[in-house]
């Protein structure tokens, strides 16, 4: 049985604290509660594409659990047919207007958000049970172990947008896979099954797609019955000063991103990708 924990906003959109089985709810995000385990999910489907204030709010919901020892781990999981397709370009997607280019101040202050996940010493199991593109990626790159099925689809597909790789990853996937194989994830900008991830080291189990959230909270249970200043430490120690260079490394992210926008490649990159078309790229 869980227990649905969400969010209040208040009249003038300022969040306030979480509230129990209120209903309420902020940028479609919930945490639900099994047990030892706090379920953080998102719920803007069907891509659950990333806004700027989404990723702060991803990261108060983890520290919020951090803070209650009577969670011992918790479970990032999404509703919809992606996991999380990328950060939303547009409007409100990435904090500000439509016209800001990838890479401007609002798509910093989304990757600099991304520093704050990889704070967390509360161990982080992820439930990917569908694509997780781009951003989304990156925040996959956020668990400490990751659940997925034959249906997901890894892609770090900045090469062939034209631009250049974001939250973080230039930190996160050369320690995860090691260099080589983050520079074929990167360079690549292909499509990896889940099956497919789990070989490359992207993820750890690939399982039915129905039983991935399951099987997610199941290894979190196993975690969550240890002692929970002793996870806690041993996360910290395993991940020492990674929020820090994930901070560090994102302002060179968003500045190459920036740069890069403005390019022709990056114009066609775009266009040839929403055209479901191999990009005809010039070097300039």
């Amino acid at each position: 049985m869980t227990t649905s924990v969400s969010r209040r906003t208040s009249a003038d959109g300022a969040l306030g604290d979480w509230a129990i089985g209120d209903g309420a709810m902020a940028d479609g995000l919930r945490i639900e509660r099994d047990g030892r385990v706090g379920l953080v999910i998102m719920d803007r489907p069907p891509h659950n594409f990333l806004s700027y204030r989404q990723v702060h709010d991803i990261a108060d919901a983890m520290v919020e659990l951090e803070q209650d020892m009577s969670i011992g781990c918790a479970v990032l999981a999404a509703d919809g047919r992606s996991f999380c397709a990328g950060a939303d370009l547009g409007g409100e997607g990435v904090g500000g207007g439509a016209e800001e280019k990838v890479g401007g101040s609002a798509t910093l202050q989304l990757y600099q958000g991304s520093g704050r996940l990889f704070d967390v010493t509360l161990p982080i199991v992820g439930a990917i049970h569908g694509p997780a593109i781009g951003g989304g990626l990156g925040l996959a790159m956020v668990p400490d172990i990751r659940i997925s099925c034959p249906e997901a689809r890894f892609c770090a597909n900045f090469a062939s947008l034209g631009i250049h790789q974001g939250f973080g990853m230039s930190v996160t996937m050369p320690l995860l896979l090691g260099p080589e194989r983050a520079a074929k994830v990167l360079l690549g900008a292909k499509r990896y099954k889940g099956d497919e991830a789990v070989e490359l080291g992207l993820a750890d189990e690939c399982v039915p797609a129905d039983q991935v959230r399951d099987r997610a909270v199941e290894v979190a249970r196993e975690i969550a019955a240890n002692a929970p200043l002793a996870v806690r430490a041993i996360k910290a120690t395993l991940r020492l000063g990674l929020g820090d260079k994930v901070r560090e490394v994102t302002q060179r992210e968003a500045a190459e991103q920036l740069r890069l926008s403005g390019t022709e490649d990056a114009r066609e990159g775009m266009k040839a990708v929403s055209e479901r078309r191999p990009g005809n790229f010039v070097g300039r």
